[in-house]
């Protein structure tokens, strides 16, 4: 039955991508048919072999300790707040963080590693998606560097890009998440549900973006050019860093204060008026696509409530949602996994004005071509989401 369900799930998930495709007769699909296979077999090998497990353990592990390093230096400005047997508070212990990591990054940035696994691994992957190699280190350097950071190191393409790639690169930035914030993650759900989600979301943008947003890149237009930074000391580029985390940090945590907030009021308002909340009626609408992922029925409505959520507002208040429905009971073991997969993305509608933004500040002709196919690139986003979980749920 799980089986058939998956079928019918990835049946409908082309199905509605391809309806929405803007050129169908451009659709290459030896590729397409290559990397969903490698999505299930990187899936199960995650999810269900000794080696993945190992994999998982060690990534959480290094996380785990990277966080506690982090908790060294959060400790020492606010250790007077945080009371033995007090409750973990969530801005300390999850969003502070975000700072020491983003200093990592900066370090490893600095010492030119980064820079070398991302330009290779892009280079690899091209050979597997078909696409050009500006998009393959796009989608490598997003997962790493960030949905609005990418944008900078490839600021010489920018102008030069026809929409079609423009649509590719940031899709990669929306389908993605940035490395600053895993670790905050996998604070929020399980280590092995946020890996699995990074590796598939990786093959799943450029599967759906290929469905959505076919071409063929020709030779004479496959380059890279990556913006060198400019010259900085070490300890320059380690404040710069350093700031640029604390700059994230504030950010989630405004973001989720609004948003919390917001909903909170509009769920009181729909209670009041129609006896339901804003949040449950969303579970309704998303129930169905939480079914197709292979949520049991009977859990689909508070599943698609989740990820309506996320969508609405953004996955940091959906993961809340979900912390709360698993310590209540309310969820199985299976749903919680194909719900924590589909939550690992920035597909959501401020990430429309974060990527517009970050494009306009480079070449504002660009930044408003990305306003105008914003809709359009959540839409393909929240497919490769779908796919994901879906992807993922073969092997719960």
């Amino acid at each position: 039955m799980k089986f058939a369900i998956a079928i019918v799930g990835l049946l409908a998930v082309f199905g509605l991508t391809y309806i929405a495709s803007k050129d169908r007769r451009s659709i290459r699909y030896r590729p397409l048919a290559q990397m969903i296979i490698l999505q299930a077999v990187l899936a199960f090998v995650l999810l269900n072999t000794s080696v993945g497990e190992k994999l998982i353990r060690g990534f959480a592990k290094g996380f785990e300790a990277i966080l506690g390093y982090a908790a060294e230096g959060i400790n020492f400005v606010f250790g007077g707040i945080v009371n033995d047997g007090q409750a973990t508070q969530f801005f300390l212990s999850v969003l502070l963080p975000i700072v020491f990591i983003s200093a990592l990054i900066g370090i490893l940035q600095y010492i030119k590693v980064l820079p070398f696994i991302i330009r290779y691994i892009g280079l690899g992957l091209s050979k597997i998606n078909g696409m050009g190699k500006l998009e393959s280190y796009n989608a490598v350097a997003s997962a790493i560097l960030g949905q609005s950071e990418v944008f900078i190191s490839v600021k010489k393409q920018i102008g030069l890009l026809p929409e079609r790639r423009l649509y590719t690169l940031c899709a990669s930035a929306m389908s993605t998440v940035s490395m600053s914030i895993v670790g905050a993650y996998m604070t929020m759900i399980e280590p092995k549900y946020v890996v699995t989600a990074l590796v598939l979301n990786l093959f799943g943008g450029f599967i759906i973006a290929s469905i959505l947003n076919p071409y063929k890149v020709s030779k004479e237009e496959d380059i890279l050019e990556v913006q060198e930074e400019h010259k900085q000391s070490f300890f320059e580029m380690l404040g710069e860093y350093i700031m640029d985390g604390f700059k994230v940090a504030i950010t989630v945590a405004a973001m989720l204060i609004g948003f919390v907030a917001l909903i909170a009021l509009i769920n009181g308002i729909f209670d009041n008026v129609f006896g339901i909340s804003f949040q449950e009626i969303l579970g309704y609408i998303f129930a169905p696509f939480a079914f197709l992922m292979g949520v049991p029925w009977k859990e689909a409505i508070d599943a698609g409530s989740i990820m309506a959520t996320k969508m609405v507002a953004n996955e940091f208040v959906a993961m809340l949602d979900l912390s709360a429905m698993t310590k209540s009971g309310a969820l199985s073991e299976r749903t919680i996994g194909i719900v924590s997969v589909f939550l690992v993305s920035f597909a959501n509608f401020s990430s429309i004005g974060i990527i517009s933004g970050a494009v306009k500040g480079l070449n504002e002709k660009q930044g408003n071509t990305v306003a105008r196919f914003g809709l359009r690139l959540l839409y393909g986003a929240t497919m490769v989401s779908v796919l994901s979980a879906l992807i993922a749920g073969l092997f719960l």
